[in-house]
């Protein structure tokens, strides 16, 4: 374990050493950042403008969602979709080997490969979300709702880890799966809603199938206190299982990886 936390720190260090080579860029990357983050904001602000609740969710609570969107996000396209975006293009050119022949878990080091440390920037844009919600609503959230909230982070993290990992598994059969890739992230900006928005198919959908509710609702909801501790046991469990689902589809597909020496 000790290891990979180093080799973390190790790839950590090279994807900012790197990004702070191009000041400019990086510079300009997170006012970028800044402005979408204060934009995301602009739905919610136009469908509550003429409404006191949606879907029994109030103003400042679905400001809570909002911000697990927000800080999710910056997981998702800081952290998760660098690095296996990257491993696509080792597939489709045969070059995947070099990773193959590491002394250490392929799986572990493509999915480190490349972080976008500017996007902290979406993770503390989340959290300042919070506070302000919370400011407005007048109270704290409980210890529980936090611990809870924690606990869901690092299911919802999990979750999207391994849904991503099952969409670039999908690169060793039909090498471009970058239309997939898309549309996850153009059906995650449906996860800025509270989950109860959504109606029939599309609920279910949400909840089970691309469990956005996860990532967002459920997370915002333990915050405010709403949600029971089985609940989000039952939530953490899904996501080791789910984990150990991306984990056996990763290995099945790097067994019918060809490189181009073959």
């Amino acid at each position: 374990m000790r290891r990979y936390l180093r080799l973390l720190a190790v790839q950590f260090r090279a994807s900012a050493a790197v990004a702070m080579q191009y000041r400019v860029e990086f510079l300009v990357e997170g006012a970028l950042a800044l402005f979408w983050t204060g934009w995301s904001l602009v739905p919610l602000l136009v469908v509550y403008g003429s409404r006191d609740a949606v879907a029994g969710w109030s103003f400042d609570e679905a400001l809570v969602v909002m911000g697990w969107f927000t800080l999710m996000k910056g997981v998702l396209e800081g952290a998760v979709n660098p690095s296996l975006t990257t491993v696509v293009e080792h597939i489709r050119k045969g070059t995947l080997d070099f990773v193959l022949l590491k002394p250490a878990d392929a799986q572990f080091l493509v999915s480190t490969a490349k972080f976008e440390p500017w996007r902290i920037i979406d993770v503390l844009g989340g959290l300042v979300i919070f506070a302000v919600a919370f400011h407005r609503m007048g109270r704290p959230p409980a210890a529980g709702g936090v611990l809870a909230a924690c606990l869901l982070f690092g299911a919802a993290t999990v979750i999207l880890y391994s849904l991503w990992i099952i969409v670039v598994a999908a690169a060793f059969f039909v090498v471009k799966v970058d239309n997939l890739s898309f549309l996850f992230v153009s059906i995650y900006d449906a996860a800025r809603w509270p989950a109860s928005v959504f109606r029939g198919a599309l609920r279910v959908i949400f909840t089970f199938i691309v469990p956005l509710a996860v990532m967002t609702t459920f997370p915002a909801e333990a915050l405010l206190g709403r949600l029971a501790p089985p609940r989000a046991l039952l939530i953490a469990a899904g996501a080791v299982a789910f984990a150990g689902l991306a984990r056996a589809v990763w290995l099945r597909s790097i067994s019918r990886y060809t490189s181009a020496s073959s």
